[in-house]
């Protein structure tokens, strides 16, 4: 069953699609039925740039375990990293 909601948020960050890379502006996630997912229905992820037009969408149809594993390894990545390597605010000191 589709859920017809849509979690739509701003970030930072770039795609590549068949014309190479371009910045990333907003996301979405839901879930639906995929467009080409041999499923009956999936987590679908949309990283776009909508002022670039729809070339500039980067789409992924995944299954309820591959999308809870993303999570998981995202997770797991960041906390192996130091405090504030990938972020764009100054890593903060311990006073």
């Amino acid at each position: 069953m589709c859920t017809y909601l849509t979690e739509k948020f701003a970030l930072d960050g770039s795609g590549k699609g068949a014309g190479g890379y371009f910045t990333l502006t907003d996301a979405m996630v839901y879930v639906d039925h995929p467009q080409h997912a041999p499923h009956e229905h999936t987590v679908n992820i949309d990283f776009l740039n909508p002022s670039q037009g729809p070339s500039s969408r980067v789409a992924v149809e995944l299954t309820e375990e591959s999308a809870l594993a993303l999570i998981d390894a995202i997770r797991s990545a960041l906390a192996a990293a130091p405090p504030g390597l990938t972020s764009t605010a100054p890593a903060r000191t311990a006073a």
